[in-house]
């Protein structure tokens, strides 16, 4: 049992502010020398990196659809391990989700499994005597969700202000701060930057959480807010640790795998790296928009889906690293793309040289295609044997053609082939959190000490002479020939 303060974060619906709120509870709480830990709910890098450059340790995300629920208990426990509070960013609105499944990964589900107290935040400047209204409906929809405290965002006067705390007052439900309209800054850099403005460690990344630090620290009751995680219940183990989920083997010399990210944030969920690390390997870190060269002795390279597509004409800048990163996969060893790596291993995206490490080419719709897969893998590769299932995450608005090779990468039900396996190359849009399947590191770390593949000649084909008896078929895999991962 874990006695870990804790609290959620959410709204009644997106563009309430809890981004910036839970940012700036992070910040706020770090700069009076408390240790925190932040964590964004659903598959979002960029809020998660957000979260963490204001908590000064990484921002990790709870996604009850990619890892399943029975992980997010321990996850949360790995992450928040040392930390005096832990703040958890919901997504959408409390009872929200991007499935249409509130009940299994929603804000309010994953506040369930934590038994953690959830702080509403609520834009209040075009709302009088009916905020009670409202969050008493949020309070009493579910049982099992403790709403503990409200946060007013936008509020207009100090008349406006006494009128809403004396709603909530009859109630019977407190007010944990509030924030007058241009209190709180429009300051985080733009989404279409991903988490990169965090991986590169800039100055308006910084400054943004500094500013939403000081404005939460001016309007919100930390102590009152601090008091309210603290009541959380002890959360019963066990405890996710890389070492029990990967337990790599004992290699003679630790490979070097490449991770694409940068100092402050990887372009993947943090979990990666610890599975990898955990797995056997020397995890280093390439820039994709930066490095001019893969770390020395790279043998596998793995390139997560956080990297933004917005960053297409500095992926094709950066001719050194698109040779090099030709070369590695010519020579056959392991390369994991996600997201937007895919096309950047493609001939070129919008008409901008990429790698050509695969025949494709891509370019930029008008549309963001979004949602969760639950993919089977129709061949071996260095990511998953056969048959393999496991649920991923896409938003792109890259178009990919062809949109899978002669050997996919992921076929799912309702849609067509998609990514490309060749050699020990696996790419596709569809990203995964490896704490899911962290079979996979071992898979990646076992195929960088193995070395390249070879190159093997075409398998001449002859013809069937009619008298000849019928070829067999093969056997049936055994169930050690496959790894269900399946986390629906």
């Amino acid at each position: 049992m874990s006695a870990q303060p804790r609290l959620v974060v959410s709204a009644p619906a997106s563009g309430h502010g809890k981004t910036a709120i839970a940012v700036g509870l992070l910040a706020a709480y770090a700069s009076r020398g408390v240790p925190a830990a932040g964590f964004k709910v659903g598959p979002d890098h960029t809020d998660a990196a957000y979260l963490g450059l204001a908590a000064g340790r990484p921002g990790r995300n709870l996604d009850p659809r990619l890892v399943g629920a029975q992980r997010i208990a321990p996850l949360f426990l790995h992450g928040s391990s040392g930390a005096q509070i832990s703040v958890v960013e919901g997504a959408m609105g409390l009872f929200d989700s991007l499935t249409g499944q509130p009940e299994i990964d929603g804000t309010a589900a994953v506040a369930a499994v934590l038994r953690a107290p959830v702080v509403m935040v609520v834009d209040v400047a075009s709302m009088g005597h009916s905020l009670a209204a409202l969050v008493h409906g949020f309070r009493v929809f579910d049982e099992m969700v403790h709403l503990g405290g409200v946060i007013l965002n936008r509020v207009a006067s100090p008349r406006h202000e006494q009128m809403l705390r004396t709603a909530l007052d009859d109630i019977g439900m407190p007010v944990l701060g509030a924030l007058r309209r241009g209190d709180l800054p429009n300051v985080l850099p733009a989404r279409s930057h991903g988490p990169v403005p965090v991986a590169h460690r800039t100055v308006e990344a910084s400054r943004a959480v500094r500013r939403l630090g000081e404005a939460v620290a001016g309007g919100l009751d930390l102590d009152r807010i601090m008091g309210l995680a603290a009541s959380a219940p002890a959360l019963p183990g066990p405890v996710w640790t890389p070492a029990e989920a990967a337990g790599g083997e004992v290699f003679e010399q630790r490979p070097v795998v490449a991770l694409a990210g940068g100092p402050g944030a990887p372009y993947t969920y943090v979990e990666t790296a610890e599975l990898l690390t955990a797995a056997g390997a020397d995890v280093a870190v390439v820039d994709p928009l930066r490095d001019e060269c893969l770390p020395a002795g790279t043998r596998a390279l793995i390139v997560g889906g956080g990297l933004s597509e917005g960053y297409a004409e500095e992926l094709s800048a950066n001719r050194r690293l698109c040779n090099a990163v030709a070369q590695f996969a010519a020579d056959g060893w392991p390369l994991i793309a996600e997201g937007v790596a895919l096309p950047w291993l493609g001939r070129d995206l919008d008409g901008r040289p990429m790698c050509g490490v695969l025949d494709a080419s891509a370019v930029t719709g008008d549309q963001t295609v979004a949602g969760y897969r639950e993919a089977t893998a129709p061949a071996t590769s260095p990511l998953a044997p056969t048959g393999a299932r496991i649920t991923g995450y896409k938003q792109h608005r890259a178009i990919v053609t062809p949109r899978a090779g002669a050997v996919p990468a992921w076929t799912w039900s309702g849609g067509n082939p998609e990514g490309f396996v060749w050699r020990q190359v696996h790419a596709s849009q569809l990203g995964l959190h490896w704490a899911a399947a962290p079979e996979i590191a071992k898979r990646v770390v076992s195929a960088a000490v193995a070395g390249p593949a070879p190159l093997l000649p075409p398998i001449p084909v002859r013809p069937i002479q009619p008298s000849s008896p019928p070829p067999q078929a093969a056997p049936a895999a055994s169930l050690s020939d496959t790894v269900n991962i399946t986390t629906s």
